[in-house]
């Protein structure tokens, strides 16, 4: 099943390099809902509580390579997001991009199978290969199809993400000389010595904190969403930036449990900086494409906490939260690109009033605008709600300034609103600007529906993923660090390794 999805996109990609733009647009739209199906068909039959490992596929080809594919319920939810989102950003390129459709079609079915392909590796190496080659496809869309500055920031995005890579592959050759193995299954349990984990940890964080991307290291974001097409910042925010994510799940926290005990608190640092300090930024932007990408690095950084708060609270919540981002920030990109196409700029003070005469887009744009706020009833509010919690605790100082977050987050959110929707219908242009046709209603109730029902009933999300959150709060606990909260109140931690609680082995050895 699993070879199928990566073959029908592959496949079409080929096709659309031969064929005119109308039959490149019908391929891709064609081979991306087949591949939405099998998706679906996947999480039918998706056994929860079952082995941790589904739909594997094994095939040595030489060496200590092999064509190793397969699931766990995390890796089901995020293929699930990517093969979503796929026919949308189809759509959304459908009338918008008219200058080489064959080959933007056959970049974002390449794009699909790259996707795929990363979430479902079970492989060292094959998963090293779909993690860069990611970067081609994207490259391209912005480097091709971007804005005015379109090289720029293409170049921008290639370096950052190939620089922090190149660390990673010297990381995985050392794994791969230390265990004699690259099969992930079995690196999950493997026990690197602790001063190695170290390293290994910091050179795979290179590589995932520039993905995700985590401050310092987000500045490509902005520059690459601004100049990206629509469809392109859709995938981007979507899809893209929860490779980081997926890398801390998969590798860095089961593979280096010690060494992410100890830099537990490099990372709430530094999302804490994130979320505090490109929420303010985003206060200030003018464009609207760019507050939305700070918008994102923000709510990474929650992603990122609620990760390392390394318990299960936070660490279903940040998945969630990856989930609900993937579904709100590709439905608010294309909501600019909505406009963006009727008046050709992006500059909040340009609009003004289009509840009258965009009553539709008013409508759904609230929507995606509350739920990246975090309104109870939509997804936003479930992940955050539970991230925080894990975060709170392992640390409540963490948590008091994430949820500081999360209020500029309404202050932003709310104020582009207000702007571009409400007040005056002063401009003519403004005022000429038709409601919403077929295909971008098309687009945007798929996405509303996913909203609300993630909202109203995330256990349909959850519990995929809840056998397996529970197998990697296990693999970290002996190497959780004690929590503020324990150390306030005096307690003694129990440590599980140890099997007897801390405070009790000082008393003994006094």
């Amino acid at each position: 099943m699993l070879s199928l999805m990566l073959a029908i996109p592959l496949v079409a990609a080929i096709t659309c390099l031969f064929v005119d733009a109308r039959t490149a647009r019908w391929t891709a739209l064609a081979a991306t809902l087949i591949n939405l199906g099998l998706g679906i068909q996947l999480w039918l039959g998706f056994d929860i509580g079952g082995a941790q490992w589904q739909y594997v596929e094994r095939a040595e080809i030489f060496g200590r390579f092999a064509w190793a594919l397969g699931i766990d319920g995390i890796a089901l939810m995020l293929i699930l997001l990517s093969v979503f989102l796929m026919p949308l950003c189809i759509l959304a390129s459908w009338e918008a991009i008219t200058k080489r459709v064959p080959l933007y079609m056959a970049m974002f079915l390449m794009m699909e199978v790259i996707m795929i392909g990363v979430f479902a590796a079970q492989d060292l190496i094959l998963f090293y290969i779909f993690f860069e080659a990611g970067l081609i496809p994207m490259y391209f869309i912005i480097g091709i199809w971007g804005g005015a500055n379109r090289k720029y920031a293409a170049f921008k995005f290639f370096l950052y993400t190939l620089l922090g890579s190149v660390l990673m592959l010297v990381a995985m050759i050392a794994m791969i000389g230390q265990a004699g193995t690259t099969d992930i299954p079995t690196l999950l349990n493997y026990d690197f010595p602790v001063e190695m984990q170290t390293w290994l940890w910091l050179a795979f964080f290179a590589s995932f904190a520039v993905k995700m991307p985590m401050w310092p290291v987000h500045t490509w974001l902005p520059d690459a969403h601004v100049q990206a097409p629509t469809a392109g910042s859709m995938i981007l925010a979507g899809v893209l930036l929860k490779m980081g994510g997926y890398g801390f799940l998969r590798f860095s926290m089961p593979m280096f449990p010690d060494a992410s005990g100890q830099l537990m608190w490099l990372v709430f640092g530094l999302s804490m900086v994130a979320v505090v300090y490109t929420s303010l930024v985003a206060l200030v932007q003018g464009d609207m494409k760019k507050l939305i990408a700070y918008s994102s690095v923000a709510h990474m950084g929650i992603v990122t906490a609620g990760l390392f708060a390394m318990n299960q609270q936070g660490i279903e919540g940040a998945l969630i939260v990856m989930l609900s981002h993937g579904f709100v920030s590709a439905a608010l990109f294309f909501c600019v690109g909505v406009i963006y196409d009727r008046l050709h700029t992006r500059e909040i003070d340009r609009y003004g009033g289009l509840a009258v005469n965009m009553p539709g887009y008013a409508i759904l744009f609230m929507l995606f605008t509350m739920a990246s706020i975090g309104l109870p009833g939509t997804s936003g509010f479930v992940g955050e709600f539970l991230s925080l919690a894990g975060i709170y605790e392992a640390s409540s100082w963490a948590a008091f300034v994430c949820t500081t977050g999360i209020i500029l987050g309404a202050a932003y959110m709310l104020y582009l609103y207000r702007r571009v929707v409400f007040g005056e219908l002063t401009k003519d242009d403004v005022r000429a600007m038709p409601d919403l046709n077929a295909r971008e209603w098309s687009i945007m109730v798929p996405l509303a529906a996913v909203t609300l029902w993630m909202g109203v009933y995330p256990e349909s999300f959850l519990a995929p993923m809840r056998g397996d959150v529970a197998t990697l709060v296990a693999r970290v606990a002996p190497a959780r660090l004690p929590s503020d909260a324990q150390m306030t109140a005096g307690r003694p931690v129990v440590n599980p390794a140890v099997g007897h609680s801390a405070g009790k082995a000082a008393g003994e050895s006094h």
